[in-house]
């Protein structure tokens, strides 16, 4: 069954990769712009007979998608009392590329970032589970090379199968979610758990929005003073597999509706 979207208030923008252009319908008429590689469509889905497929060459993304912050102002979803989900129906392809990988979201790190849905990130003993950045100020975390502020899941997100992915902050808290339900990771320190504590609310920022990799500094070195210098840029993190669908809403949804979602999606 085709998960039905169309019921669920605040729904911003939703792709669901059957045509090209890529363009989602009112209220918000926001198109993704392909660049590196051209669209490649894949002969499977789930709202529809299509997906697109992202690679990756090396450690760089092959292909990714971009609406500019000037030609989609419905996706800075930011201030004090922002909440955000992002839904994703993924199909995650064995790759030779074994690091962090993106989904979308606000993240361009020469920018002020402020919500991104990412898989194995790698940081606070994490691999392979989804990750829900989330910055209130735009940049890495004070005292940190990368922003450290995530929510992050316990399950690894499995190959060659299709995955109901999500993230959401409803102001308090960032959320994961695998396959419709709340993928709990109990507390370590200060950081990485499922649900992650923030109530700092959402920066009202400039970045991007972007599907499939991310615009970041090539390096990040330490300055010898207990800062960090940014040199270069990338546009590297890549997603590898298919997406089949992909939806933004600005209100954190429920478990219940994400649980709906993912039922839908099967």
């Amino acid at each position: 069954m085709t998960p039905d979207l169309s019921a669920l208030p605040d729904l911003v923008a939703f792709w669901d990769f059957q045509d090209d252009p890529l363009q989602s319908p009112a209220p918000s008429p926001i198109r993704l712009r392909a660049e590196g590689a051209p669209l490649e469509f894949a002969n499977e889905g789930v709202f529809g007979p299509r997906s697109l497929r992202f690679r990756a060459d090396g450690i760089l993304a092959a292909n990714h998608l971009v609406a500019t912050a000037a030609e989609a102002p419905a996706l800075n979803i930011g201030g004090p009392d922002a909440q955000v989900t992002v839904v994703a129906w993924i199909k995650r392809e064995p790759t030779g590329y074994g690091g962090c990988q993106f989904i979308a979201g606000v993240w361009n790190e020469h920018h002020r970032r402020q919500y991104g849905m990412f898989i194995n990130l790698e940081i606070w003993d994490s691999a392979q589970q989804v990750g829900a950045h989330i910055s209130a100020h735009g940049g890495p975390t004070p005292g940190h090379p990368y922003c450290m502020d995530v929510a992050i899941g316990a399950t690894p997100v499995p190959l060659d199968r299709w995955q109901c992915v999500a993230i959401s902050y409803d102001g308090r808290h960032a959320r994961a979610y695998l396959d419709g339900r709340l993928d709990v990771r109990e507390p370590q320190g200060d950081y990485g758990r499922n649900p992650f504590r923030y109530p700092d609310g959402l920066l009202k920022g400039d970045a991007d929005f972007t599907v499939g990799a991310v615009a970041r500094p090539a390096r990040v070195e330490s300055d010898g003073r207990g800062g960090f210098v940014e040199t270069g840029g990338v546009i590297a993190n890549p997603f590898t597999g298919l997406l089949g669908g992909l939806a933004v809403f600005k209100r954190a949804l429920s478990d219940d509706e994400l649980a709906a979602l993912a039922a839908a999606g099967r």
